[in-house]
């Protein structure tokens, strides 16, 4: 076992252990709001508070010259994590403040992958912890969309990212290279291959969340879904089959792998009611006939969302005749952004990426960097 290798163990390990432990995270939040339902959020925002004051008291116990770079950087990582939590606030505080978390969580990920590479000296110690870390990122979201009750997308992948970038500059401040030497030939192939490896893991990502289809019905309108028309009626006909026999369990199991089929399936239940009960009958409607075309083992199955999502015939009946004429509806009930693109046509161009980088990579090698001195 090298001494390098060594230096990678603990940033993989704390890597890791960010990563499995998404399914119990949710679990823990869901404790400590049922034990303590008026101080949930003061437990979230103190815990937060104590990390950061923690990082900062080691901070300074390390500060000993170069004071004015060094606390600068410290400074303005803390000034671009709260611009763009500001920036990005929802109207849910509890959202809020879980996502602060992740400034901590990436910011100690960046840090100690910066500590294990920053023995190579040159410039490539300020890139290659912000590709780990990307890398880390897109792993854990894939990893939360598969979870029940657990969102994984882009946003927070681009989240993660500004907490990396953040946590880079943290580090910088707390631990500075003498100098940052030119890229040697062994920095230049590290960049590339992890540039090549975090593009690669953020594309299968993406392909995985984000890819999907515009559902176009001449009775409806369109509606958005992972799957196409042909796979949800296959889909439909399975589920009506499978959960006949074997329902799905009316308890929220967090440890286990999510129906999507049954989530797209309540969102649009979701969305359905709220439409109903702000008035809009004639979009409520459309989405109740999403559900019955679609979905419909989902209205008749009792889930953890509910006994049965089916309307009576009396409400079905008022709202088709208030809904008005067919067609026309656009469904914004899927709960975030899918792209409607051709999958040979997105790794095209992932390839084409990476040909990019690899050409790239040629070019600064045979490109002296001047020396870059950080004091």
């Amino acid at each position: 076992m090298t001494r390098p290798f060594l230096r990678f163990l603990l940033p993989t390990a704390v890597a890791a252990a960010l990563v499995l432990s998404a399914p119990f995270v949710g679990q823990i939040r869901s404790a400590v709001r049922r034990e303590f339902p008026g101080q949930y959020l003061l437990i979230l925002a103190g815990a937060a508070a104590i990390g950061l004051a923690v990082a900062l008291a080691a901070a300074v116990w390390r500060i000993s010259d170069r004071k004015a770079q060094r606390y600068g950087a410290i400074a303005l990582a803390i000034l671009i994590a709260a611009t763009y939590s500001l920036a990005m606030a929802t109207e849910f505080p509890e959202r809020n403040a879980v996502e602060r978390f992740h400034f901590l969580q990436y910011g100690l990920i960046t840090f100690l992958f910066y500590r294990a590479w920053r023995p190579l000296g040159d410039v490539s110690i300020l890139v290659l912890p912000v590709l780990a870390g990307l890398i880390v990122g897109s792993v854990e979201e894939w990893f939360q969309w598969f979870i029940p009750n657990r969102v994984g997308e882009m946003n927070d992948v681009f989240l993660n990212l500004v907490a990396i970038v953040t946590g880079l500059l943290f580090s910088l401040g707390v631990d500075p290279p003498p100098r940052l030497a030119a890229l040697a030939p062994g920095s230049r192939r590290r960049i590339v291959r992890l540039a090549i490896a975090a593009l690669l893991t953020f594309a299968a990502f993406f392909h995985v969340v984000h890819l999907g289809s515009n559902v176009t019905d001449d009775e409806i309108g369109t509606f958005t879904s992972r799957f196409n028309a042909e796979r949800l009626l296959a889909l439909q006909a399975g589920r009506a089959a499978t959960w006949a026999s074997a329902p799905p369990p009316t308890t929220l199991v967090r440890l286990s792998r999510e129906d999507q089929y049954l989530s797209e399936g309540l969102e649009h239940v979701q969305a359905r009611n709220e439409l109903w009960t702000a008035g809009d009958v004639r979009r409520a409607w459309f989405e109740n006939r999403i559900l019955e075309k679609y979905y419909a083992p989902v209205l008749d199955t009792p889930t953890h969302a509910g006994p049965g999502h089916r309307w009576d015939a009396v409400q079905r009946l008022d709202a088709e005749q208030r809904a008005g004429g067919p067609g026309g509806f656009v469904s914004e009930a899927y709960p975030y952004r899918l792209y409607a693109w051709p999958r040979l046509v997105f790794w095209t161009g992932v390839l084409l990426l990476i040909a990019a980088i690899r050409v790239a990579g040629r070019t600064l090698s045979g490109t002296d960097t001047p020396q870059l001195r950080a004091d």
